[in-house]
């Protein structure tokens, strides 16, 4: 059979884009701040990793302007070849001695973190503990490395202790869990999941592409939130450092072997040279500005209790990401149209990025949303939330 036969047709996403329900792709004009420009109008945005707000930071801009200047718009090969420039090292010291590790890798895409060091480190007759509701990059990581993988309950340490036991006692063992999740807004509980793989001579991995810039007293992320430590920590410059890659921290043998055998990192292109300066200047604004941080608290603080004072579901939520669980798909997607319909920018997200009774809208807050702002988004979620039915 012709291979391009075989391709699916997927019937429903062309008729939501004849109906003008398509939630996908939608051109945005201009910068992302708390509120962006879409077929020439001014809408809010709740769908946006920006949750410091640096994105169009006028000395962030200057950096990569520089940058620009000095080192030219791209490097045009590997960092294992001729793409590594000055500003890649100097950015991985810093981080290490920001995340107080001994060494840092920085890769082209958080995707490629994940995949890169899990796949490296992990053979067949290894075993990884993963959490059921871990980032795809993650799942993509243990699919690649063949290794043994145990999905634990989500957030569950009872869970993760029936697994852990159950590899064998010689098993070289990962637990892998992320720091604060995607979806849910629920952080992991560290303190159980590092005691429980202390005690069974396991290591721990911590994907914290969420929690970077966000949680712990320095911006450090969860593992200073909880005060506990992690062998590996993963973090992405695509959310709270306004750029674009993401890196590795821990220790200098760990770094040393992905350099070395981590094929997303030997056989991509380098990160090029605006996003490490964007990325690097947004990490010193993280430290010297924590205001930042606790003014992204003190709004996803509010707006989680305005969303359950209105009735809403909001899950375990407990960060700036905030999901109204609905449930059935169509009652979803007519929510976030409505809600696009009052110029609210909202991620829609539906089967498979979660289970077919568990439909949502993903609220992403920041920390330079005004109250205005987030009281107009919490009116419009009740009017239409009472227009629908669904409160």
């Amino acid at each position: 059979m012709d291979l391009f036969k075989k391709i699916p047709k997927h019937k429903d996403a062309h008729l939501a884009i004849q109906m003008g329900f398509y939630p996908y792709f939608i051109p945005i004009s201009g910068e992302q701040g708390p509120k962006v420009k879409i077929n020439e109008n001014e809408m809010i945005m709740l769908g946006s990793n920006n949750y410091l707000g640096l994105t169009n930071h006028p000395e962030i801009k200057k950096v990569a302007k520089k940058a620009i200047e000095k080192h030219g718009v791209g490097c045009t090969g590997s960092r294992f070849l001729n793409g590594t420039l000055d500003i890649h090292v100097e950015l991985e010291e810093k981080l290490a001695d920001f995340m107080g590790m001994e060494s840092a890798l920085i890769f082209s895409t958080g995707y490629q973190t994940n995949l890169g060091t899990i796949s490296s480190l992990m053979d067949k007759k290894d075993f990884i503990l993963s959490d059921s509701l871990n980032h795809a990059s993650i799942v993509d990581g243990c699919r690649l490395a063949k290794s043994n993988s145990i999905i634990y309950e989500h957030n569950n340490t009872d869970s993760l202790l029936n697994a852990i036991k159950s590899t064998p006692v010689e098993a070289s063992t990962l637990v892998v869990t992320d720091g604060l999740f995607s979806m849910e807004g629920d952080l992991a509980k560290l303190p159980g999941i590092t005691q429980i793989a202390k005690e069974h001579d396991s290591r721990v991995m911590v994907d914290d592409a969420h929690a970077i810039g966000v949680y712990g007293k320095s911006g450090r992320g969860t593992t200073e939130h909880f005060g506990v430590e992690a062998d590996i920590i993963m973090g992405t410059f695509s959310k709270s450092l306004a750029s674009m890659g993401g890196f590795i921290v821990s220790s200098e043998d760990v770094v040393f072997h992905l350099k070395h055998s981590a094929r997303p990192f030997i056989f991509s292109a380098s990160p090029p040279p605006a996003a490490i300066a964007t990325a690097s200047k947004a990490l010193d604004i993280v430290i010297e500005e924590p205001e930042r941080r606790n003014n992204l608290n003190k709004n996803a603080e509010y707006f989680r209790n305005g969303l359950k004072k209105i009735g809403y579901d909001i899950g375990l939520s407990e960060s700036q990401i905030i999901p109204v669980i609905i449930g059935d798909v169509m009652e979803t997607v007519s929510l976030w149209k409505n809600l696009f319909d009052h110029n609210i920018f909202t991620n829609l997200v539906i089967y498979p990025a979660t289970p077919p009774d568990r439909s949502l809208i993903r609220n992403s807050i920041m920390s330079t949303h005004s109250m205005e702002e987030l009281d107009q988004c919490l009116e419009a979620y009740e009017k239409i939330g009472n227009d629908l039915g669904i409160i």
